[in-house]
């Protein structure tokens, strides 16, 4: 291998800075008793990606007993409805509630505010660049771009 540091790669600082954020933002979902699952689940449920809680735990890439236990959680909280699918009574369905939305709303908020800090002292045309990036990079990865 060349002289490359692992410390200068990109898969280093985006993993090391991925797990600073993930940390800061996870304890501002606890002031709502949510962790970032939880709110990734929300999401999926905003953007009608998914319903049946078999496809939610495909998209999130987790078992199916993860989606079960954060959908508990979720409608603990009153934020989602379990529901039978008409077409099939076997499959379980999640509805997003009202509360779920401004639950949803609130974390969407907290994840900005953490934007705003990790972002400061960049100018507007670098942050704009930066989004450009990740957004490019997560749709590359099969991950949702916006």
């Amino acid at each position: 291998m060349n002289d490359v540091k692992l410390t200068s790669t990109l898969a280093f600082r985006l993993g090391t800075l991925g797990a600073v954020v993930t940390e800061r933002f996870s304890a501002r979902l606890a002031a709502h008793g949510l962790k970032p699952k939880h709110v990734g689940l929300l999401a999926i449920l905003e953007a009608g990606t998914a319903t049946s809680q078999l496809d939610i735990a495909k998209l999130m890439n987790v078992a199916p007993s993860l989606v079960v236990s954060l959908a508990d959680r979720l409608e603990e909280l009153r934020a989602v409805r379990r529901e039978r699918d008409p077409v099939d009574r076997r499959r379980q369905t999640l509805a997003l509630t009202t509360e779920g939305r401004e639950l949803l709303a609130a974390c969407t908020g907290a994840a900005a505010e953490l934007d705003a800090e990790l972002t400061d002292g960049l100018r507007p045309e670098e942050v704009k660049a930066l989004r450009g990036v990740l957004r490019t990079m997560a749709g590359r990865s099969g991950l949702p771009a916006d």
